[in-house]
């Protein structure tokens, strides 16, 4: 989906556009399974201390957050009655087997060369590079997509993560990469970006803990939070999301960073297990906002092995069957 800062979002025939290029691009790395992540988490888990019906936490941490009994949050009919009447109103899956939907990522090791990050619009906000990113890693939307393109990689050997927003590579003068915005995330801490700084994302959030990987969907459970889209954002945040790029200041719409869940009696019977499995984890880890898109847009893998024919059963799940989760951070306005 568009990743909107500053500007509006990209209209239907530029998307429209950028798929048919990325299909005529041909293969890219997304089309293959990255593997495993090794001995790495994706950020700590919620500490010890951490009660079934706490808030929404305030830190990384949040995505690993079960928040199935949080309370509910007292204006949580008024912002999904809004959402609704802002775009479509049901969930759709952003992505399935063919590459051009969905997050392509790589998982690097130790011996994968750093290559310097040139920015181009948000250096200031962003981490300094070098990166360990290959010259083919793989770019949302394929290697001659318009649009966001995306690249994630994680280093299993560091447990690092490294996210670049609006990336290409550039073999000349020195091989490099330029991009708007980048960040290095340090998987085992549940450190927050600084306030008012973006990342790869518009919530000043990281991508790759909100995708629902292929790997987790065929096991059966997806044990966190999933990145989320909603057309019309509010202009302010909730940690953990550290930025926003709203249009608008009504206290109905919803922040970078809202929790939302899906309602525990929402029946699931009809699905395969894929999808039960992604169904199961919004009721139990809930969607986590961190973009402007399409409304309802839930966010996945890039992998050719997705059944596209389960995922439409998610489809079926109306955004009125979601509620707003509190959060134990406060509001910030931009």
């Amino acid at each position: 989906m568009a990743h909107l800062r500053d500007a509006g979002f990209l209209g239907a025939a530029a998307l429209l556009v950028t798929a048919l290029l990325a299909l005529v691009a041909g293969p890219t790395g997304a089309a293959q399974p990255p593997g495993g992540l090794g001995s790495c988490a994706v950020f700590p888990p919620p500490p010890p201390s951490t009660p079934p019906t706490a808030p929404s936490l305030a830190t990384e941490a949040a995505w690993n957050q079960n928040i199935s009994k949080a309370p509910r949050a007292a204006n949580s009919a008024k912002v999904i009655a809004y959402i609704d009447s802002h775009g479509g109103d049901a969930i759709h899956p952003d992505f399935g087997s063919p590459r051009v939907y969905g997050f392509p990522y790589a998982v690097v090791g130790a011996d994968t060369a750093t290559l310097p990050i040139h920015y181009t619009a948000y250096g200031s906000e962003s981490s300094p590079g070098p990166f360990p990113i290959p010259p083919n890693a793989p770019v949302e939307g394929g290697a001659h997509a318009e649009g966001d393109r995306h690249v994630l990689v994680v280093d299993k050997s560091t447990c690092k993560l490294y996210e670049l927003y609006d990336a290409y590579f550039q073999a000349r003068p020195r091989p490099h990469w330029n991009a708007d915005a980048g960040v290095e995330w340090n998987l085992d801490s549940a450190a927050l970006r600084p306030d008012g700084w973006t990342s790869a994302d518009a919530a000043g959030l990281p991508i790759f803990p909100g995708l629902v990987r292929y790997e987790e969907a065929a096991a059966g459970h997806v044990d966190h939070a999933i990145r989320v889209t909603m057309d019309s954002t509010r202009n302010a945040w909730i940690h953990p999301a550290s930025h926003c790029a709203g249009d608008t200041d009504s206290g109905a719409a919803p922040p970078m960073g809202l929790r939302l869940r899906l309602n525990k009696s929402y029946g699931l019977g009809g699905m395969g297990p894929a999808a039960r499995a992604i169904a199961t984890a919004m009721k139990e880890y809930g969607l986590i906002v961190a973009d402007n898109g399409s409304n309802w847009y839930i966010s996945g893998s890039s992998d050719r092995r997705w059944d596209d024919g389960e995922l439409e059963a998610l489809k079926r799940i109306p955004g009125s069957a979601f509620e707003v989760v509190r959060s134990a951070a406060r509001l910030h306005a931009c």
